[in-house]
């Protein structure tokens, strides 16, 4: 449909008119809304947007203002006239019942109160309930229910017509297959909702294909429709999706039946399809009578966007009352009675300016991509880790590339793909170094891994990033031993290894800048105190590969102290809860070999603590001693740190996973594939938080 030329052309024609315009009105939104359908044309179809969704809603919104302010120029075709286009081929295509439109988009509290004026206009009345609900960053679908029956399934698609996806959306474990509606004599009903992958889902998904050597997905959203487009739903099933159901869009009454109360309200009726067994947002949401009290609850709620276990992007507000939004009825681009309230950006382009080459404490070598600085959800990006050569190569990266950053819920930056139809020639192939950008020793890859490794245990980068670590705060937690002081240190040959930390010579310290007598004694001071840390923390702090916190907790309580591990084999360290091949070779190898055994020696003679406590008469007289637990899903009534630290104060062990090792799974809000899996065993005692707190007082 275009050519590369006409590619590159519309996107430098879309950059120009995100920040200028002719003044010519009629060149001006022929120009819009080319590109407005060149980018429908890559999202939908090509499943590649090739815009930032800010970037495509600011475009949109000024095509809107000008037709709306020139109404003469509005013609048939135009994007604002309908919704976006295409289907791919995979899946045959099905009409929605009712047209599944976009949202009008707003971005501040000026376009909330503008937006509140048009509905009290349209409703001609101020006495309007709104609801706010979140936004989520999935994949749109529609389903439809036949006498209580789950009979089909689809995708967004262009909004009139969708890809029947029924056979994949039966995957999702939480998509009720019947329902009672039937009880209320509704005959058939449409519902519209949002397939996502939670982000703890996501992420374990990611390890895995890790470990298995593949390149990790971008984001949940692509994760999720793409997903929905696989042609085999057992591979549907493994992904784990789950969906939430936010609107019924049509329905139809058995012969002489009322509508139900129920179905008066959008708040009712979404608390009636979560008493069905449906996963709604009735959680989440609010009801307000004015818009100033939904602006504050839009504010309130971006703040702790990252600590929801899904994927949102905004808020979506809307009239409460369904009779009112009938009045107010939908152009055909957007419903009038609903808004899309639009968190900070989290996409962006760039320009990818060259590839740096740095060397962790394992030796592990990572790309690290330098950008031109982009501001993405209120922070500016320069510079995103690429994992490995494998991922380079798979998205086929090249210098001078214009890429599409992201920004996850983690806050963790990645490119999702370069814009490769905007390349002119000049680019340049990533070429990934043969030896140590630092110490110059020839780096290997051992065949079962993605990444390259420096070998050199003294390589002057490992011996820095390890020195950080040991002195992190969920090491040894020595404050005011940053890595900017670390590093400064070792520059000056004041600190060349982990010992040489408590040997530092403080009167040269003192000589520095911005070392004065106050930062002297709380350093000298935060040293010190380290060397009380449990053992736990210093096998973590030794920076052991596969060697977690959880892990080195797990090592700790299998000894009295740690020169015992000496003598371990792999063998023995497998017989403990959690340790598997891969994490027994390497502690084997890492207490089996000289270097390390003479730093743990030369630590035990500046007084640090290397032996353990956990057979302490006041865990034993705990009552958890040998039990097992595990905490998934979100905690109200508190961190999981703290509840974490209850069950080792009471002599219990903490694993990383689900297995026929689990005593306990405590289970917070939104417990996800852990619980499923709980649930299968059989096994496993199930405990709400209130129920855990009980058993803890016992």
């Amino acid at each position: 449909m275009y050519t590369s030329q006409d590619e590159q052309r519309l996107y430098q024609q879309a950059k120009t008119l995100l920040t200028s315009e002719s003044g010519n009105v009629e060149q001006d939104i022929e120009a819009l809304r080319e590109v407005i359908n060149y980018a429908d044309w890559k999202y939908y179809v090509q499943s590649e947007p090739v815009l930032a969704d800010v970037e495509y809603d600011t475009l949109f919104k000024k095509l809107k203002g000008l037709e709306e302010q020139y109404p003469e120029q509005v013609t048939a075709d135009s994007p604002t006239q309908r919704v976006a286009l295409g289907l791919s081929e995979k899946f045959p295509a099905v009409s929605h019942l009712v047209p599944m439109l976009s949202l009008d988009n707003t971005y501040n509290a000026d376009d909330l109160r503008d937006w509140d004026r048009r509905c009290r206009e349209l409703a001609g009345t101020d006495q309007i309930e709104y609801c706010a609900e979140p936004k989520y960053d999935g994949a749109s679908v529609s389903v439809i229910y036949e006498d209580g029956k789950l009979t089909r399934g689809a995708t967004r698609g262009d909004g009139i017509m969708g890809e029947d996806v029924t056979v994949n959306i039966k995957q999702i474990r939480s998509m009720p297959l019947s329902a009672g509606f039937t009880k209320e004599g509704i005959s058939q009903i449409e519902i519209r909702g949002e397939v996502v992958i939670h982000k703890d889902v996501f992420a374990e998904y990611n390890r895995q294909r890790a470990a298995e050597g593949l390149s990790p997905l971008a984001n949940p959203r692509n994760a999720a429709s793409g997903t929905l487009r696989i042609l085999d739903p057992r591979e549907v099933g493994k992904r784990k999706l789950s969906v939430t159901l936010y609107h019924i869009s049509d329905y139809t009454l058995e012969r002489g039946k009322d509508v139900p109360a129920k179905l008066h309200t959008h708040y009712d009726s979404l608390e009636y399809l979560y008493s069905l067994g449906f996963p709604t947002p009735v959680r989440e949401m609010k009801r307000f009578s004015n818009i100033e009290d939904v602006i504050k609850f839009c504010d309130e709620f971006e703040q702790k966007r990252d600590d929801l276990p899904f994927e949102v992007d905004g808020l979506v507000i809307k009239v409460n009352q369904f009779d009112l939004q009938d009045r107010m009825g939908m152009t055909t681009h957007h419903p009038r009675w609903a808004v899309a309230y639009k968190f900070k950006a989290r996409q962006a382009t760039s320009k990818l300016q060259r590839v740096e080459f740095q060397v962790g404490r394992t030796g592990s070598v990572t790309p690290v991509a330098k950008i031109e600085p982009v501001p993405i959800g209120g922070v500016t990006v320069t510079s995103i880790s690429l994992f490995n050569e494998d991922v380079v190569r798979e998205k086929d990266l090249h210098i001078g590339d214009t890429v599409l950053v992201e920004r996850a819920g983690d806050v963790i930056p990645y490119i999702v793909k370069p814009l490769a139809e905007l390349r002119d020639g000049s680019e340049e192939k990533i070429v990934f170094p043969t030896h140590c950008p630092v110490c110059n020793e020839a780096l290997e890859r051992p065949e079962e891994e993605a990444v390259w490794r420096c070998i050199n245990i003294n390589c002057p980068a490992q011996v820095v990033e390890r020195i950080i670590h040991f002195a992190s705060k969920d090491a040894m937690d020595i404050r005011n031993l940053g890595g900017a002081n670390i590093l400064k240190f070792y520059d000056l040959e004041l600190l060349k290894d982990i010992p040489g930390i408590y040997h530092l010579d403080f009167d040269k310290i003192k000589q520095l800048e911005g070392f004065g007598e106050k930062s002297i004694t709380n350093l000298r001071t935060a040293i010190d105190n380290s060397k009380k840390q449990p053992l736990n923390r210093v096998i973590f702090g030794l920076g052991i590969r596969h060697v977690g916190e959880t892990m080195a907790k797990t090592l700790a309580n299998a000894v009295n102290h740690i020169r015992e591990l000496y003598d371990w084999d792999e063998e023995k360290l497998v017989s403990l809860e959690d340790v598997g091949p891969k994490v027994a070779a390497s502690v084997a190898h890492f207490f089996h070999n000289p270097e390390n055994r003479h730093m743990i020696d030369l630590l035990e003679k500046e007084g640090v603590n290397l032996e353990s406590h956990h057979k302490s008469q006041r865990q034993a007289e705990g009552g958890l001693l040998g039990k097992t637990f595990l905490f998934t899903g979100t905690l109200s009534h508190f961190k999981r740190s703290d509840a974490e630290a209850m069950v080792e104060d009471k002599g219990g062990t903490l694993l990383s996973g689900v297995s026929s090792k689990l005593n306990y799974l405590v289970v917070g809000e939104d417990a996800g594939s852990k619980l499923e899996k709980a649930k299968k065993l059989g096994t496993v005692t199930i405990l709400t938080e209130t129920e855990f707190l009980e058993l803890i007082t016992k």
